[in-house]
């Protein structure tokens, strides 16, 4: 599914007062979005120099949860995801099983 990304700091903000889900490897907030929205799904990922020091490393962290997310059939909303330090360590499957984790206990899919 395609979504944009979430840009801005007003829409970062708004999202402080969204549904939260905690992960070993991510944290995750989100609120819902109109159905007509052009974008249904609007997505900002957080990945700071805390993470890794070296850019290539925050890069293939940035680029495995924007596939994860492209494939997932999520409902409209906009969401933010601020990486943690242990996600250095992980694969692609540890992000897809965290990310699904986080998502059901954050009450975005079932």
């Amino acid at each position: 599914m395609p979504f944009s990304s979430l840009k801005g700091e007003k829409a970062f903000q708004r999202l402080r007062g969204g549904r939260t889900g905690r992960g070993k490897y991510l944290v995750l907030r989100w609120l819902p979005l109109r159905p007509t929205a052009i974008n249904p799904v609007r997505v900002g990922i957080v990945v700071s120099s805390k993470v890794s020091k070296k850019a290539t490393v925050r890069n293939k962290i940035r680029r495995r949860l924007r596939e994860i997310l492209r494939r997932m059939h999520l409902p409209p909303s906009e969401m933010v995801i601020w990486v943690q330090p242990e996600a250095v360590e992980a694969s692609y499957w540890d992000l897809l099983r965290d990310l699904g984790h986080a998502l059901k206990k954050s009450g975005l899919v079932q």
